[in-house]
């Protein structure tokens, strides 16, 4: 790939400069590929902090990354149902759900595989049994499939948006309604490319409703349906409202509240899923309490 450094470009660090041009890499990838010489100037290997000037080539030569592979680690679960063809998870924050971005262990991969002999292979080596997925730092019920036909089954209800997700959320404010519904797009954010965005006219269709179940002198408790599944859906669409979710420090949430202990995690927990369990088609209801530092946190609001 060749790209020429115009004159909005001057001045910008290399990886920087790439990272703008070629979004779809992550910037750690870009400072990779530039320490291996894959990243050239006018021809020559440069460091990732090299300050570029209008006018120069920059040359990149792409590399895939090296092959994750998940192995099983002996990690506790805890179980909040599970059948022949599914097992869901209570998982609590921190806990990353598959290995990506730089994290290869601890993951509920890892935990899965040294507790399973056998998991869905539909979401490949590194997903095995993963039907959806929860944020780091959100806690909650999350389904695994054990078999393909499972997972294919559980798939297609959670594309065809028959599954019930319903979350805990506590955010900044006062949320002037009892209830509402948000309904805008979701779409990267062209400045800040780790986050998500609903303030453009653009996007990925996305609808969240809320329902207020408590207040409190600065915050608000609510009660979150959502109807699809995007990235970082409630967290965006609460913050587009101008109420981020406690803790939340991407989306506009201060990192310390005078008077608390720093959360440490988002206030946002997956409280209930209902679906169809894939072979009998019975309706199943699966809940996860709210975790012990959420709750204690609550009470020192009140």
């Amino acid at each position: 790939m060749r790209l020429a450094a115009g004159p909005e470009d001057a001045g910008k660090r290399l990886d920087q400069l790439v990272h703008e041009k070629l979004p779809q890499f992550s910037r750690s990838r870009i400072q990779d590929w530039i320490k291996a010489g894959r990243i050239l100037v006018d021809g020559r290997s440069s460091r990732a902090s090299y300050v570029v000037r209008e006018g120069q080539l920059i040359e990149v030569e792409p590399a895939a990354p090296p092959p994750l592979h998940a192995v099983p680690e002996p990690i506790p679960l805890s179980i909040l149902y599970e059948d022949n063809d599914l097992v869901a998870i209570d998982k609590p924050a921190g806990m990353v759900v598959h290995a990506g971005a730089g994290v290869h262990s601890g993951t509920l991969v890892n935990a899965l595989l040294h507790r399973y002999q056998s998991l869905s292979g539909v979401g490949g080596a590194l997903r095995p049994g993963i039907v959806h997925r929860l944020d780091r730092f959100t806690s909650g019920v999350i389904l695994v499939a054990k078999n393909d036909a499972a997972h294919h089954a559980l798939a297609a209800q959670f594309s065809g948006r028959h599954v019930e997700k319903i979350y805990l959320a506590l955010v900044h404010g006062a949320v002037r309604a009892e209830g509402g519904r948000i309904d805008r797009p979701i779409a990267r954010d062209p400045v800040r490319r780790t986050r998500m965005t609903a303030r453009l006219s653009r996007g990925r269709a996305a609808w969240t409703e809320y329902r207020v179940l408590e207040r409190f002198p600065a915050f608000t408790l609510l009660e979150a349906r959502i109807g699809t599944g995007r990235t970082h859906q409630i967290r965006v669409h609460l913050s587009s409202m101008g109420h981020p979710v406690a803790g939340d420090t991407l989306y506009g949430a201060p990192a310390k509240v005078e008077g608390y202990p720093p959360l440490g995690r988002y206030f946002l927990h997956a409280h209930r899923i209902r679906f169809r369990q894939p072979s009998t088609g019975q309706e199943l209801t699966v809940e996860s309490p709210l975790p012990g530092e959420l709750k204690a946190w609550l009470a020192g609001l009140k």
